[in-house]
């Protein structure tokens, strides 16, 4: 998608908050949140993880009413008329634009030996692999990690906060929409001066993210309530990732929104 200029671009200082507003809207507006439709009436028992479920059920309408109307028409067209190897190249040259952000996350965690394998990947595709275009680095065993700063603040003790639907965005929490903005300094599209480059490059971005995620389209059709499914399966996710999958049998289970509270038992 061809992302419009922002003025902001233009104060040097709001510059990283634009830049975030363009290229993270492919990881989180175009993720789970875009891929439903509509807003449904909230359940009766609210969610503590949620206490502003009104407006972020809002917001969720908004942001699925843009993925309609530009995110999703352009992603089919470009996976219609991109031959296969080119789009895997462009998915590989995302991917390894997001490795300072990997690495920055790693080392904040004290997880030294990914931290050396994540550098040696991101070297290596950069320079064999033709700036990311191709992917040596698995070929040469070298694991690819995701590691960001809204986990790393979760290892350091920091909660989650608030559950929010955030414009153009997607789902997040207070602490991952911090982390965010911090990643906007490590990501190198940052430090790219010409507009023209720059745009081109993170419009393209979310396309790619985008095509990546269609074929979840269909598979989220049936939930009953998509905006409580989508929460849920975000949380978790999250909390998964910052425990590095040391979870509680209970917290792995995703909750139905159509599954009826056990019947107290009788005595």
């Amino acid at each position: 998608m061809k992302v419009a200029q922002c003025g902001c671009y233009n104060a040097r200082p709001l510059r990283p908050l634009c830049t975030l507003a363009m290229r993270s809207t492919a990881a989180l507006v175009v993720g789970l949140s875009l891929l439903v439709a509509g807003c449904v009436a909230p359940p009766a028992k609210k969610d503590p993880r949620d206490p502003f479920e009104r407006v972020n059920r809002a917001t969720f309408k908004f942001n699925d009413a843009l993925d309609r109307a530009v995110l999703r028409p352009v992603a089919k067209g470009y996976k219609k008329v991109t031959p296969s190897f080119v789009q895997t190249g462009v998915s590989n040259f995302f991917s390894n634009l997001e490795q300072p952000r990997v690495i920055v996350s790693d080392l904040l965690q004290a997880k030294f030996k990914p931290a050396a394998s994540d550098t040696g990947r991101f070297l290596l595709n950069t320079t064999i692999g033709l700036g990311g275009l191709l992917d040596p680095a698995t070929a040469a065993g070298l694991d690819k990690n995701d590691e960001d700063l809204g986990q790393a603040f979760g290892k350091w003790g920091i909660g989650p906060g608030p559950y929010l639907m955030v414009p153009f965005f997607g789902p997040s929490t207070v602490r991952d929409g911090i982390g965010r903005i911090g990643q906007v300094y490590i990501h190198p599209l940052h430090y790219v001066e010409n507009d023209a480059w720059r745009y081109s490059l993170e419009g393209l971005g979310v396309i790619d993210t985008r095509v990546g995620l269609l074929e979840t389209d269909q598979a989220l059709a049936s939930a009953y309530d998509r905006y409580a499914f989508i929460r849920n399966a975000f949380l978790q996710r999250r909390e998964y990732q910052v425990t590095d999958g040391n979870v509680s049998p209970v917290d792995e289970e995703l909750e139905d929104p159509l599954e009826d509270p056990e019947p107290p038992e009788q005595k």
